[in-house]
């Protein structure tokens, strides 16, 4: 695949499905009886929980969970929301190929210390220089709208700005998905790892 065809996946989540209402339960469930791990495969079955590709910005609400377990799943993408979930301290979304790039607001994870990530899959990924999709043709869209990875401002007529920054999330180097309402917000961004592309940028050629 040429470098100007590598894209950002669209969410193709059908949110009719029984397989969403069920994961939806869960979530109701799990911050409910406050549950320290989320494992979603386990409590739905793959029959249903091969039929997701993203997550409900409804994991909000998940604030005792400590280790998110997404392993082996069909995951696209991730909803900024993950970033208010404050007990997070293990990240497995191991062998989840479909999950090439994540959420700025991981960094939002303050106690989150161990992750297990498919880094071959990454854009962006130190060995193979993989590339990252050009922002500018293929900006991001979130089901649920799109905010300010800084300062949490919601995204109404005028577009954000929106770039990619490899940042160490744990135990791994990630590519995420910032998006700014304005130059201030973009300053407060952090300083990529040692070895990537040195600034926030936009993709296209940059590896």
């Amino acid at each position: 695949m040429a470098i100007n065809e590598i894209k950002v996946r669209k969410d193709t989540q059908d949110r009719d499905s029984l397989a969403w209402n069920k994961l939806l339960h869960l979530i109701e469930e799990a911050i409910a009886d406050g549950r320290e791990e989320f494992h979603p495969a386990k409590a739905l079955g793959l029959e249903y929980w091969k039929d997701i590709r993203t997550l409900p910005k409804e994991i909000s609400g998940l604030k005792k969970v400590k280790h998110l377990m997404l392993y082996g799943s069909n995951l696209t993408r991730l909803p900024q929301e993950i970033g208010e979930m404050e007990s997070l301290e293990k990240f497995t979304p191991y062998t989840s190929y479909g999950l090439r790039w994540f959420p700025y607001e991981l960094m939002y994870c303050e106690k989150l210390r161990e992750s297990t990530v498919s880094t071959r899959a990454l854009f962006g990924n130190f060995k193979n220089k993989k590339p990252f999709p050009d922002l500018e043709k293929n900006p991001v869209k979130y089901y649920a709208g799109n905010k300010c990875s800084v300062c949490g401002k919601a995204e109404n007529q005028v577009s954000f700005e929106q770039y990619w920054i490899s940042v160490k999330v744990a135990t791994d180097v990630l590519p995420l998905l910032a998006i700014v309402c304005s130059k201030e917000c973009l300053e407060e961004l952090p300083e990529p790892a040692q070895n990537y592309y040195p600034k926030a940028h936009k993709g296209g050629v940059f590896g």
